[in-house]
């Protein structure tokens, strides 16, 4: 696997947000700005709850086949390759990692067999819509936690997806999850979310290490971000924390990130969290406390 310089791009986009013309700005900005040669495409669809076995991934709002294959076609005309990710995300707020059901069935309840005939039909479409648009990667999920404990349901789902897709596959895991999964081996590539606190890296990657010799699969983190906001360095998953706006914080924790994955040569790219398909005036940059990156003194620091 090549080295992944990549961005998410777009999360919890809708309808139509990818055939603006500012959508098509943002992206070309994101490549210029990062030096980015990677584009993560996020699909996100949502079920209702976390018990939910039905996800509404044909639903008005959600982007349609037609604008997610005009703007793969337009990133690949600036040069970049891209990684297709269906995601999941409950209606009422709840993170997606608490989905979850009875191991074992009981009648009249929601079971995990509902939810995976459902989440496989969203996930095989877009597959099949990968192949036709020859996507270098696809990820078949993100930080389902509670469902990655059901490895019978996952081998049998990649192994549907690669009846329809040809390149490579990942499953892009949650922070401290990457020594957790048993079905490692059925996909191409190990991929994480890299949301580890500002001291904690060496460790971190001491853990991941065995992992991957254990596997000896590619490894690249699927998501990489800090919010711009004082503490977000030190707990940079909690995207509801409260606090200034602090450029510095963010940087920081970027530099230390890069310092220890320098040294370790598995570590083979990542996927930044996250660049937005409608940028904030370039003025208000300085005031934002979110992971965006636009404007930022973060963008040197990642080109």
């Amino acid at each position: 696997m090549e080295t992944i310089k990549g961005m998410t791009f777009g999360f919890m986009s809708k309808r139509g947000d990818w055939q603006n013309t500012r959508s098509r700005e943002s992206l070309r900005l994101m490549q210029e700005r990062c030096g980015v040669e990677h584009v993560i495409l996020p699909i996100t669809v949502t079920q209702a709850h976390p018990q939910s076995v039905k996800i509404d991934w044909q639903a008005d709002e959600v982007v349609t086949d037609e604008e997610v294959k005009e703007l793969i076609a337009y990133a690949k005309s600036l040069g970049l390759k891209v990684i297709l990710k269906p995601m999941v995300n409950v209606a009422d707020g709840t993170w997606r990692a608490h989905i979850n059901f009875f191991d074992h069935d009981v009648p009249c309840e929601p079971k995990w067999s509902e939810w995976f005939a459902s989440y496989g039909e969203y996930l095989n479409h877009y597959a099949q819509l990968a192949e036709e648009m020859k996507c270098e990667m696809f990820v078949v999920g993100c930080e389902l936690v509670n469902a990655d404990r059901r490895e019978a349901e996952w081998r049998s789902l990649i192994a549907e997806v690669r009846q329809r897709y040809q390149g490579l596959i990942t499953y892009n895991c949650d922070k401290y999850q990457e020594d957790h999964l048993t079905w490692w081996d059925a996909v191409d590539v190990i991929s994480s979310s890299g949301y580890y606190p500002l001291a904690s890296w060496e460790e971190e990657l001491d853990r991941i290490e065995e992992v991957v010799k254990r596997e000896q699969k590619p490894f690249f983190f699927c998501e990489s971000g800090c919010p711009s906001r004082v503490g977000s360095e030190y707990l940079p998953n909690d995207w509801t924390l409260l606090g200034q706006v602090s450029l510095d914080a963010q940087s920081r924790w970027f530099q230390a990130m890069f310092a220890a994955c320098d040294k370790r040569a598995w570590v083979q790219g990542f996927g930044i969290w996250d660049w937005k398909a409608f940028l904030y005036d370039l003025d208000q940059a300085s005031q934002d406390t979110d992971y965006a990156l636009y404007g930022k003194r973060l963008e040197a620091i990642i080109q």
